[in-house]
C-alpha cells in the first residue's frame, strides 16, 4: 500500500509559495457513534497533516441542520480557507466514496435533535444543485488503478452530509469536497484511512491549482 500511495502521489507537486488554510470537517455523535469515525479522521488529518505550505483547520460539525448551517457559513466567512473538505460516514460501505454534487432540496429526515427544514432545502432561492470544481470522477479513476478502493458519486443522500455539503459548495465558490467513509471493512481502520485521505486531498488541492 505505502508503494501505492507514492506512485498516486508522486505524480503531483505543489505550486504555492504561501501558506493557505484547509477546512477539515467531521461530525459530531450519531447514533451508535459517540464519537464519530469522521471527526476521529479529521483529528488524524490534522496530525499528519496536507504539506508544509498548507495549514489545516479542523471542527466538529453537530449532527443538526441549524447548527450545521451555521458553522459552514462561519467557517467560510472567517477563514475564507483555499478548500474544503467535509467528512462523513457511509453506513455500510467498505469503500471511500468521493460526491461530486451536493443537493438544495429534499431534506425531510429528522436530526439528532428531532428537527428538519420546514423548506426541506439549504438555501433559498439556491441552484438545485451544485458541483465541486474538484473532477471526482477523474480521481477516483487514478485511485483505482492505483488498487485503491474508491468510487465516485452524484447522490450524496439527502442527509447532514449532503447538506453540510450544499452550504460548503454555496459559501464557497464550489471550493469543497465531501468524501464518504467506510464504516466497515479494512478501510474503516485509522492507520490505513488516514495516509489514503491524506494523499486524496493533496490530489484535489493539486487539480484545484491546476483550474
Amino acid at each position: 500500500m505505502c508503494q501505492q500511495l507514492c506512485c498516486v502521489t508522486d505524480n503531483f507537486s505543489f505550486g504555492m509559495n504561501e501558506s493557505e488554510t484547509v477546512v477539515l470537517t467531521g461530525f459530531g455523535p450519531f447514533r451508535q457513534f459517540l464519537v464519530n469515525p469522521s471527526w476521529k479522521a479529521a483529528q488524524g488529518l490534522k496530525l499528519a497533516g496536507l504539506g508544509k505550505k498548507i495549514d489545516v483547520y479542523i471542527k466538529e460539525v453537530p449532527v443538526s441542520y441549524v447548527k450545521t448551517k451555521q458553522t459552514i457559513a462561519e467557517l467560510w466567512h472567517a477563514l475564507n480557507p483555499k478548500f474544503a473538505v467535509h467528512l462523513g460516514i457511509a453506513r455500510g460501505a467498505s469503500v471511500i466514496i468521493l460526491e461530486q454534487t451536493g443537493k438544495n432540496r429534499g431534506y425531510t429526515d429528522r436530526d439528532v435533535c428531532g428537527f428538519c427544514p420546514e423548506s426541506h432545502c439549504c438555501m433559498e432561492g439556491g441552484p438545485e444543485k451544485l458541483d465541486s470544481v474538484i473532477n471526482m470522477r477523474a480521481i477516483s479513476k487514478h485511485f483505482t488503478q492505483a488498487g485503491v478502493d474508491v468510487i465516485y458519486s452524484r447522490d450524496a443522500g439527502r442527509y447532514l452530509c449532503d447538506f453540510a455539503y450544499y452550504c460548503s459548495l454555496y459559501h464557497g465558490q464550489r471550493r469543497a469536497a465531501l468524501i464518504h467513509l467506510p464504516s466497515s471493512g479494512s478501510l474503516a481502520s485509522a492507520d490505513r484511512l488516514v495516509p489514503l485521505l491524506q494523499a486524496l486531498i493533496q490530489t484535489m488541492l493539486d487539480q484545484l491549482e491546476d483550474t
